[in-house]
């Protein structure tokens, strides 16, 4: 009986994934992402879903279990190596603009009032890798369907952006292929936007941000266990809060209960593809089934989200992202002049 209960809301994510891809395989130029496709769909369908609950068991399972599954996938294909194939130069302005998403992001959103939880997914989002990241983050944050969705709008609409207008400034200021795909790579959020803005520029310039941003990506991994950490620190606090004795605690706070455990599948996934000598194929089949199941859990939070329910945060995540996004765009080109790469 649980199995029939999700499965109406389960074909119904996977219908949606399934629509996405296509219409992002009919795009001349990957500009967006089926993910990113698959939400604003689901968004849209929730408008004529209304009130029908037969699919919300379904739909709750994808958006939590499938992507919590996707996610321990993922990590097949990040390799920590991969570090040494882009050399010291990227990473130094990584760090730089990871510095800038993260602790400009908290004082950012504290002033625009946001909660930690939707200002931390557009600073992730910004930071590291669009769509890949805040969905990384957000089943360990425990963060709302609705902040899930603004965060990906916030990413998906400056991304929009950077790719109009980072060839032109790249070559309005001389830049070489290498000084551009590193900013590139760098700055532009997720990876086909990465991916299409590049090449923009250069096939050279795409080939190496192509490079930089496969190793941003390797930022998911300490970015997910310290947010891990915090929200296990918030758990016990809210949980001494409510006891009154040790007995009470114990009951409300329970590490083996709260812990994000598929983060250990993930680590354990990223290490496996960084020791052992797995086939570029498994690699690859493995990423295209988690990018599949990532697409699924997205079309499910959009499902799960209304436009009007979005209205009410109003315009100050928007804010929030176009603030962190220029930000990094200054924050990684200024590293670059420099560090005398420009």
């Amino acid at each position: 009986m649980k199995v029939l209960k999700v499965f109406p809301g389960i074909i119904l994510s996977v219908g949606v994934a399934l629509l996405a891809c296509w219409l992002e395989s009919l795009l001349p130029i990957h500009l967006i992402g089926a993910a990113v496709i698959a939400m604003f769909i689901g968004m849209i369908l929730n408008c004529f879903l209304g009130k029908t609950n037969v699919f919300d068991s379904g739909l709750k399972f994808t958006s939590k279990k499938i992507l919590k599954f996707a996610i321990i996938l993922l990590g097949l294909s990040l390799n920590i190596t991969t570090i040494l194939n882009v050399g010291k130069m990227s990473l130094t302005v990584m760090i730089f603009t990871l510095m800038t998403c993260f602790g400009g992001g908290y004082f950012i959103g504290k002033a625009l009032g946001l909660n930690w939880k939707l200002s931390n997914l557009i600073s992730a989002g910004t930071g590291i890798c669009g769509g890949s990241a805040i969905a990384a983050i957000a089943p360990t944050i425990e963060a709302d369907d609705n902040d899930v969705a603004y965060a990906m709008s916030a990413t998906f609409l400056f991304d929009m952006a950077m790719i109009v207008l980072f060839p032109i400034m790249g070559k309005a200021m001389g830049m070489s292929d290498q000084a551009f795909g590193i900013w590139a790579g760098t700055a532009v959020n997720d990876t086909s936007s990465v991916v299409a803005t590049g090449y923009a520029f250069s096939e050279g310039a795409g080939d190496f941000a192509t490079m930089v941003k496969l190793t941003r990506t390797l930022a998911i991994i300490p970015t997910v266990i310290t947010f891990a950490f915090v929200q296990l620190g918030i758990k016990r606090k809210e949980a001494i809060a409510n006891s009154r004795n040790g007995s009470e605690l114990k009951a409300d706070f329970s590490i083996k209960k709260i812990f994000p455990w598929f983060i250990l599948g993930f680590l354990a996934m990223s290490v496996a593809a960084s020791i052992f000598p797995i086939p570029a194929a498994v690699v690859s089949e493995t990423k295209s089934i988690s990018k599949f199941l990532m697409v699924c859990a997205l079309a499910a939070i959009g499902l799960n989200t209304s436009f009007s329910s979005m209205r009410k945060s109003g315009i100050r995540p928007m804010i929030h992202g176009f603030i962190i996004s220029a930000l990094v765009v200054i924050v990684a080109l200024a590293v670059e002049i420099v560090m005398g790469i420009v």
